[in-house]
């Protein structure tokens, strides 16, 4: 049996992981942390830690691991750049897989991304996604993701050609540009587009999560296999073969 502990056990991904384990015969859900919660025990109770909280709170449960060490699985979006860092310092020390989103279907999307992003070379890519209104990142951590995807397949970097956002008299799109761009509302999940146009014809690669299970899912999965790894810092598509 495999002692996972949620950390952020309160969000809606971390309830939604919790909700999930208890249907599951070879994982269990052991401890669960959310602010104000003491660090030292929550580590004493679990094998591995499935972390959906904030940058911050992401920053302090390694910040925390780099001296007790676990294997994490860490799925909190909108790291900032020393956020990152530190969680690449870690791993040095310990397993660690890190994704901007759980679920298999995002993980294929990148690969046909990256593939359609190399042979369709002279396609423009525009990227749209879409959550639902409590987000606080944009954009998702999924679509930069996928940007970095695309970018890297035409030897890009995504920092010098992203854009997210047009408006008024701002002249013809450049070669290179990739936006990005976001949507609020209701209660979506949430739904990524990769679109390719060309004159004449287009290609679009869609994903849409009708369910936090299918996330919740896919991070107890990347949880039973990333306690059997060697330190380093791993994806989601290692952990499915992709």
């Amino acid at each position: 049996m495999i002692n996972i502990g949620i950390h952020g056990s309160k969000g809606r991904m971390g309830i939604q992981i919790d909700l999930c384990l208890k249907d599951q015969m070879d994982v269990k859900a052991s401890a669960f942390f959310d602010q104000g919660s003491d660090y030292e025990a929550f580590f004493k109770k679990s094998d591995v830690i499935i972390d959906f909280s904030t940058p911050q709170g992401c920053e302090n449960l390694i910040s925390y691991a780099r001296s007790n060490p676990k294997p994490l699985v860490i799925g909190t979006t909108g790291l900032n750049s020393k956020q990152y860092e530190l969680l690449q310092s870690a791993s040095i020390t310990m397993p660690i897989l890190y994704a901007t989103n759980m679920s298999l279907g995002i993980a294929v999307l990148k690969k046909l991304s990256f593939l359609a992003s190399e042979i369709l070379r002279d396609f423009d890519i525009e990227i749209v996604e879409m959550h639902h209104n409590k987000k606080k990142d944009a954009p998702s951590g999924t679509a930069m993701t996928l940007g970095e995807y695309v970018a890297k397949a035409r030897n890009l970097n995504l920092d010098q050609v992203r854009i997210s956002g047009r408006d008024g008299l701002i002249g013809a799109r450049s070669k290179d540009e990739i936006a990005i761009m976001s949507l609020r509302g209701g209660d979506i999940v949430g739904s990524h587009r990769v679109g390719f146009y060309n004159e004449g014809e287009f290609i679009e690669l869609n994903h849409t999560a009708t369910s936090r299970a299918t996330f919740a899912m896919g991070a107890i999965r990347c949880a039973k296999w990333i306690v059997a790894q060697d330190n380093g810092l791993y994806d989601i598509n290692d952990c499915l073969g992709l």
